[in-house]
């Protein structure tokens, strides 16, 4: 939601017909706000047990069990590498059992200009052509280059990189925005997908999460972030530039203020399947304004 600002009314001097009046002493200007902390994403490993959510989609899943593991380092300085593996069995009583093992490493640019990406699955212990190459703004447009593919391509843009849209939805929540919409690129399935993306947040909470959820992320019950700011955040994912509106998935999360997520839910249409935190460790020390040590780098 875009806020629109309006011109403030000066009041005039009030002339009477007789000697001229001083006017009044101004009172005291209002305090200024204090800026908001700069966004720094946290240095973190986080642990996620999968399993089938309740009642979703045509329930053509009839079981789903799991993990994601995410290993988050870096700041904007040197840049951001995540390395994600994601073990995933769906049952099913019309094809089977069908078990697939991602791992994914990715590199990006402090400045959210470069990006590379290297992906390779198993499915059912088979080697899928692994998924390797880079990204990179060109200015107002995309070039994408894979390893052992065709020829470079590029998209319009701008494109976002996953940590640059990571920190713009956590500016949009912080400022009260209610949706954010960007085309962003994060190098999976062939490398050849730009998504259009759509968000959804809602208001602000502190604390931990009510009573009837306490069996879900128990790692972010204590410590620093049973107290820090989170948003729900329903993010939708989309076909570059085609005329349908039904999204390819919808990732809904708590959005912490650090870059944390929690509260995983991956909508596929015809089932969901939710993530648990099982396993959260935050480097504390890492990630800081390198500028505190004096070399002069900010987040």
């Amino acid at each position: 939601m875009r806020l629109r600002l309006f011109p403030l009314l000066t009041a005039g001097l009030l002339v009477c017909a007789g000697p001229a009046r001083a006017a009044p002493p101004a009172g005291p200007e209002p305090e200024a706000k204090p800026p908001a902390p700069e966004i720094v994403l946290a240095n973190h490993r986080a642990v996620y047990d999968l399993s089938l959510a309740e009642g979703g989609g045509t329930r053509s899943v009839e079981s789903a069990r799991g993990r994601i593991v995410i290993d988050f380092r870096g700041d904007a300085c040197r840049g951001y590498t995540m390395q994600t593996r994601q073990v995933t069995e769906l049952s099913s009583g019309e094809t089977g059992a069908r078990l697939s093992d991602m791992r994914s490493t990715t590199f990006e640019g402090g400045q959210g200009r470069e990006f590379r990406f290297k992906t390779t699955t198993l499915t059912n212990n088979k080697p899928a052509a692994p998924v390797d190459g880079t990204a990179s703004e060109q200015g107002d447009a995309l070039t994408v280059k894979l390893r052992g593919g065709p020829k470079p391509f590029t998209v319009e843009g701008p494109v976002l990189f996953p940590s640059e849209h990571m920190r713009r939805l956590i500016e949009a929540a912080r400022a009260g925005q209610s949706t954010l919409a960007v085309k962003v690129f994060d190098g999976s399935d062939d490398g050849k997908k730009v998504y259009d993306t759509f968000a959804v947040i809602g208001h602000a909470a502190t604390g931990p999460a009510p009573a009837s959820d306490s069996t879900r992320d128990k790692p972010l019950r204590d410590g620093s972030l049973a107290t820090m700011p989170h948003w729900p955040v329903r993010l939708s994912y989309y076909t570059e530039g085609a005329g349908e509106r039904t999204p390819i998935y919808t990732l809904g999360f708590d959005l912490y203020e650090n870059g944390v997520s929690g509260a995983l839910k991956l909508d596929y249409g015809d089932f969901a399947i939710l993530g648990d935190m099982t396993a959260l460790d935050i480097d504390a020390k890492a990630g800081r304004p390198d500028r505190e040590a004096g070399k002069g780098c900010t987040p």
